[in-house]
């Protein structure tokens, strides 16, 4: 036998104990069923269960009862939970930049489903997110609902296409561009340079897309999106950290109807201070996604946001969520700011509302995720206490059923 056909027999033997594994592996990668048990099973849909248990058949939660045979133990066991603006983005290549206003622009033909922050947010107990457009255009574009685990690709993971369309009301959209004097010399010579030019920009695009039902001259690539956002059957999600931010996002949602041009749906993201005038959100029915709070009481707004805005503003019957933005500091975590809201005052069955069924009603996703119920994705976070203590930590995630952090692996 020549050295050669030596080296490929080694080569091939070599490559199927290599494989042996890795179809193991895949083997118990597919383990979809479970029996999760934990001294307290908080549905976020009723009372909480006391040595209670979770059964997970194929991906789907079969049973929510009192027992505690599980294979799976814990402390507390509550359902996945949701982040409504993760922002974990490619930055300016999730942007067009040669237009302000986008509407058809979709933030899922963008993202990079291998950046290693998925995996962080998964394993901190962020089973489904919704990413939105940076907030560099007006209106942004259309965003996704996804899992923070499974499949490397974007429609694998998918739990809502086309969630909300998003934009921004503030000085970020207007930042980089710069008045015109004479000869332009770059396509961020335009409007808008200012919080009113913004607001310009947002008007004028809903008026031409009303205008567009009469007049064709009047229609754009983005004019569907904006007319399914008057007609009420898109929601309508605007970044507005400041008063007079949020201010100009319920003026723009009323005048439209005021004007008879449509009913929109309103959810103001990163609402800082919305505990300043909060009747203008009940009036407008507008739902709230909140930051997380800075330690300085400042966010990178230069907004102040005051501890019980969320205990407040939960107080008047507006929907909150809370939010981690993507951040990669500890502090930042979904799950720390809910500690953060009980801090303000906040119970404990309001701050997981906040984090698991309350999002996952705003973004229209709670038919699969946000709760403990029969039925539903099996998205789990296991406790090693009670949920939210500065104390307590994730020590177990489930996502689809699939174990994603092993608690029987933690100390």
């Amino acid at each position: 036998m020549s050295w050669f056909s030596i080296a490929l027999a080694l080569a091939a033997l070599g490559g199927d104990n290599k494989s042996a594994p890795n179809k193991q592996d895949s083997k118990q990668d597919e383990q979809r069923s479970w029996t999760v048990s934990a001294d307290v099973v908080y549905t976020a849909s009723g009372d909480p269960i006391k040595n209670g248990e979770v059964t997970v058949s194929k991906g789907k939660i079969s049973s929510v009862s009192p027992g505690g045979g599980g294979e799976l133990k814990c402390a507390a066991v509550t359902p996945g939970m949701v982040d409504l603006s993760i922002r974990i983005d490619r930055g300016f290549y999730s942007v067009e930049q040669s237009r302000e206003v986008t509407p058809e622009m979709r933030v899922a033909a963008t993202l990079d489903m291998f950046d290693e922050q998925w995996k962080s947010q998964a394993k901190s107990g962020v089973t489904t997110a919704m990413v939105n457009t940076p907030d560099r255009n007006v209106v942004g574009g259309l965003s996704v609902v996804l899992k923070t685990a499974g499949d490397k690709n974007v429609a694998a993971r998918t739990v809502k296409a086309d969630a909300v369309l998003y934009g921004a009301i503030g000085g970020a959209p207007s930042q980089s561009n710069h008045p015109a004097f004479g000869r332009p010399e770059d396509f961020y010579s335009r409007r808008p340079t200012t919080r009113m030019g913004v607001e310009w920009e947002w008007r004028k695009a809903f008026y031409d897309a009303a205008a567009a039902r009469t007049n064709i001259d009047k229609a754009s690539a983005g004019t569907p999106q904006l007319e399914s956002v008057l007609e009420g059957k898109l929601p309508l999600m605007i970044e507005a950290w400041t008063t007079q931010d949020i201010r100009t996002a319920v003026f723009l949602k009323e005048e439209m109807e005021r004007e008879g041009l449509g009913h929109p749906i309103l959810i103001v993201d990163a609402a800082a201070e919305a505990w300043k005038e909060p009747q203008l959100l009940v009036r407008s029915k507008a739902s709230v996604v909140l930051p997380p709070f800075p330690p300085q009481g400042r966010t990178s707004d230069n907004s102040f946001f005051a501890w019980d805005t969320a205990k407040l503003l939960d107080s008047l019957g507006i929907p909150v969520a809370l939010s981690g933005h993507g951040e990669g500091e500890v502090g930042a975590r979904l799950d720390r700011q809910a500690g953060f809201a009980m801090r303000g005052g906040m119970s404990l069955d309001a701050a997981l509302r906040a984090v698991t069924i309350t999002p996952a009603r705003i973004a229209g996703v709670d038919q699969r995720v946000g709760s403990l119920e029969v039925g539903k994705d099996a998205d789990l976070v296991l406790w090693n206490g009670q949920p939210f203590e500065a104390t307590s930590r994730v020590v177990g995630v489930l996502i689809d059923g699939r174990l994603i952090l092993d608690p029987r692996s933690q100390n």
